[in-house]
């Protein structure tokens, strides 16, 4: 590629989730489910859906193992909370249940953003779903203030 010498070329900064990151958000959600005695598994994922932390409290059902993680797939992969796909759903577009690689279009999907970009995803599983989100929000702002 020939640039001319005068040429300046920006490069976006990209942030991501290091693992200290993730610990503070898993630590964060453990503590709020904790403390109200709810038994569920909380998912990470990166930017890309890519599971980066996986915790199934004493407890939680078996299922919600394979929830949490589509939450939250769903949720950093459209850059925002999947209930806004469960939405969409129940209110008749039913053929949206067929969209590639989304299978957690269920409420309890919160996407991680920072400086309007997403850094990945907190998807819990194995209660209430507004209760889900409770933890998941929870782990959330441990990371971001808030």
């Amino acid at each position: 590629m020939f640039l001319p010498k005068d040429a300046t070329i920006f490069m976006q900064t990209k942030l991501v989730l290091g693992l200290s990151d993730v610990k503070t958000i898993a630590a964060a959600a453990e503590a709020e489910a904790l403390k109200n005695q709810w038994a569920v598994t909380i998912a990470i994922v990166d930017e890309g859906g890519h599971l980066l932390w996986l915790q199934r409290l004493d407890g939680a059902p078996a299922i919600s193992a394979h929830i949490a993680p589509a939450k939250a797939h769903t949720s950093a992969l459209g850059r925002r909370e999947s209930k806004a796909y469960e939405d969409v759903i129940n209110g008749g577009r039913w053929a949206f249940m067929t969209v590639p690689t989304m299978h957690g279009m269920l409420e309890g999907g919160v996407p991680i953003l920072k400086e309007g970009q997403c850094l990945g995803a907190v998807g819990v599983s194995g209660v209430k779903s507004e209760q889900d989100v409770q933890i998941a929000r929870a782990g959330i702002a441990a990371l971001l203030g808030g």
